[in-house]
């Protein structure tokens, strides 16, 4: 009976301070929409003859309230309506939509005394919005419970009974129950090991110096062949990256291009991830993944790709941004966020052209909205649906934020662009550390990238032509008029017409007409690797066949200045690696040296497995790396890259918590994304027992119960 009594008293001392803090903000609005009524000519709220104090504090507060409750109730369905366009689109219409809202509150006051110019009702409704927000979280911040249900409602999520006081619990050291621990992984895209310790030891991250001092321990760690998010991510979250051989692939079976960062083939390769491992990744067990290409087995999802392919009632694939911008306060921040960005970007891109720094690449067209939305949008959704699962006690979080590898392309990986975001991502570390204190249950937070970036000119860049082109006078195919004059180019095509008069003993034209596939091979670019298959040829062809087809192409590439080495298949040597001056190894012989020399310790084991993939292409380009330097040559327009060997690219970060065991033991390494997986694994277990993640082993056909909704995979455009 007491209890009831003290609950009864808690829950009206709780409406009693929620309507306080109503009052208080619709005080502050009223103020503040008073104030700008005097700063701004073209917004009234009196009538022609004027009005007294009272009556236009009067007019002031109804305008605020009307303004308010339009927010609350009309807002969010505008924003579930703009999930139908691009979501770059939602930035540059939420102040327009606010300052909308804002003309219908001033029609709705009484005898028309409110009045603003569609440009004035812009600007107030931004003020008012912030000040709103700014005076509702100062309010909230002094009450825990309000504080937490005001970022529950800003990442979508209700009060679980654990979080009432009552997380999951083990024994204690005293024999009473002690919440067991939940685990938050971090993961910042592209940051490589070498520029989190420069970023440290220059001031820009505190957050991280600051576990470096004394809670967390730093580990390097090396990547697969393919350093990239979406083989590295598949390996940690699934534990299995097997045939994925770069960012972008073609598949000889299907017909079909695979590339990492599209929906449809982001949930077939988590698919056929789930079909090898047998259960459904590491956040099986009440886990939550946010801004990832896969879902990891999490239930609860945010900005999922895989889950963007999928077809049925809980695909949502932009759920996350009706989340977060539900809260008309949040829109119009980051929408004013993003457009500072934005202008950031155009400035500091003008000012690389006026300095003429090199290596440059384009950085016009829709590029700066790109890197606003994954530096601004995309970061503040993804923040804030970590804080919500942090204060809904989810027992494993994996999130993604990735905007450090989007400056860093177009910038490269090292500068004062890069440092600007770097100093950015430690504050929101420094949130959500901060937010994790009002947790129901203490968090350890483990913070790793995937890759890093090595950096460089592009290939184009260096020599004129890209790796398509070189390609194609290789095999004689026609080439742009611009490759024709450029040495590489000339050389690749006199080199292809000599052994085509010999192979062929006839002569061929200019355009290489006696080459029987004029389409040419399927060549494509994943950062630093190159890809060649031929797609007449249902297998994978060897040496023998393609010198037989196109006798000059493989000479051409092994001897290219700007290329460190190849990979074919041979009849005779199984596989064999190809270098400059006829360096030649085969496969099953292969150590760190002869052709992989500068390439470091591990680049023959990394290269030995991709050979085994089923889909590996049939000639496998890696750029030339200049140690002295750290720098390769991208094949695709990026002076930042990463995808394939080769200085700081391959060659992550792993910051975790010293209570957790050591990563590896002593002396030992790091390799691979799988290895990464069975340690994040590990973790857990010793946070939560042995059932978290759990272990399933469904029969193959049964491999699709673990994707994240129901139906089928929806094509995209490429397949």
């Amino acid at each position: 009976m007491g209890d009831g009594r003290w609950r009864t008293a808690g829950h009206w001392r709780s409406a009693g301070s929620a309507l306080v803090r109503v009052v208080v903000v619709w005080a502050v609005s009223t103020l503040t929409m008073l104030v700008l009524a005097g700063l701004l000519p073209d917004f009234q709220l009196q009538s022609a003859d004027g009005d007294s104090i009272t009556r236009t504090a009067l007019t002031a507060a109804w305008g605020a309230g009307a303004f308010a409750l339009l927010g609350a109730l009309v807002w969010p369905v505008i924003v579930r309506a703009l999930l139908l366009v691009p979501a770059l689109v939602l930035g540059l219409l939420v102040f327009f939509l606010n300052g909308s809202l804002l003309l219908i509150a001033l029609w709705l006051i009484p005898d028309g005394r409110g009045a603003a110019d569609p440009e004035t009702a812009v600007v107030v409704a931004a003020v008012m919005s912030a000040v709103a927000s700014a005076t509702s979280t100062a309010l909230a911040v002094r009450d825990d419970d309000a504080y937490r249900r005001r970022l529950y409602r800003l990442a979508d999520r209700k009060r679980p009974r654990a979080v009432t006081g009552r997380p999951p619990t083990q024994p204690g050291v005293g024999g009473g129950p002690e919440p067991v621990p939940g685990t938050l992984f971090l993961q910042l895209d592209g940051v490589g090991h070498q520029v989190l310790r420069d970023a440290v030891a220059d001031g820009l991250m505190p957050t991280v110096a600051d576990w470096l001092d004394g809670s967390h321990r730093l580990t390097p760690w090396r990547t697969d062949w393919s350093s990239q998010t979406g083989a590295s991510q598949l390996g940690i979250l699934h534990g299995s990256n097997e045939d994925v051989p770069a960012f972008r692939w073609y598949e000889k079976d299907t017909g079909r291009l695979m590339v990492s960062n599209r929906p449809a083939s982001a949930v077939e390769l988590q698919r056929r991830a789930i079909e090898r491992t047998g259960d459904g990744g590491l956040l099986t067990v009440d886990g939550a993944s946010r801004g990832n290409l896969f879902s990891g087995g999490a239930d609860q999802l945010a900005l999922v790709l895989s889950m963007a392919a999928r077809r049925g009632r809980r695909n949502r694939s932009r759920a996350g941004y009706f989340t977060y911008f539900s809260d008309p306060a949040n829109a119009v921040r980051t929408a004013g966020s993003f457009v500072a960005e934005a202008a950031r970007e155009v400035v500091q891109s003008i000012r690389a052209r006026l300095r003429k720094q090199t290596p440059r690449v384009s950085r016009g067209g829709t590029y700066p909205f790109i890197r606003a939305f994954a530096t601004v949008v995309e970061r503040d959704v993804v923040v804030a649906a970590v804080i919500g699962d942090l204060l809904a006690g989810r027992t494993a979080v994996y999130a993604d934020l990735v905007a450090y590898d989007e400056v860093a392309h177009h910038s490269g990986p090292h500068g004062h662009d890069t440092d600007r975001v770097l100093a950015r991502l430690d504050r929101s570390l420094a949130l959500i550390a901060k937010v994790a204190e009002h947790a129901p249950r203490p968090y350890r937070i483990v913070l790793l990238s995937d890759h890093g970036q090595s950096p460089g000119e592009t290939f184009e860049g260096a020599y004129g032509l890209t790796l398509r082109d070189l390609v194609r006078a290789g095999c004689g195919l026609p080439v742009p008029r611009r490759v024709r004059r450029t040495r590489s180019g000339s050389e690749a095509r006199d080199a292809a017409r000599d052994a085509l008069r010999s192979a062929l003993h006839r002569p061929v034209d200019e355009d290489g007409g006696a080459v029987p596939d004029k389409a040419g091979p399927v060549v494509l670019a994943s950062g630093n690797l190159g890809l060649i298959s031929f797609p007449g040829v249902p297998h994978r062809m060897t040496r023998e066949e393609i010198e037989r087809r196109h006798p000059a192409l493989l000479h051409t590439l092994a001897n290219h200045p700007g290329i460190g080495f190849l990979l074919v298949a041979s009849a005779e040597h199984g596989s064999v690696v190809l270098g400059r001056d006829g360096a030649e190894v085969p496969v099953a012989e292969l150590a760190d040296d002869g052709p992989l020399a500068v390439f470091g310790r591990g680049a023959a084991d990394a290269v030995r497995r991709t050979d085994g993939f089923p889909h590996v292409a049939d000639i496998m380009v890696n750029s030339m790396y200049d140690p002295a330097t750290g720098t390769v040559h991208a094949f695709e327009e990026q002076i930042g890259s990463h995808g394939g060997l080769g200085g700081e690219q391959s060659h992550p970060f792993l910051l975790s918590p010293v209570d957790f065991s050591a990563p590896v033991g002593p002396g030992a390494e790091l390799v691979g994304a799988e290895q990464l997986h069975r340690v994040l694994r590990r973790w857990l277990r010793e946070c939560a027992g042995p059932q978290v993640p759990l272990e399933i082993s469904p029969p193959v056909s049964d491999a699709e119960a673990f994707l994240p909704v129901k139906g089928t995979a929806g094509p995209d455009k490429n397949n």
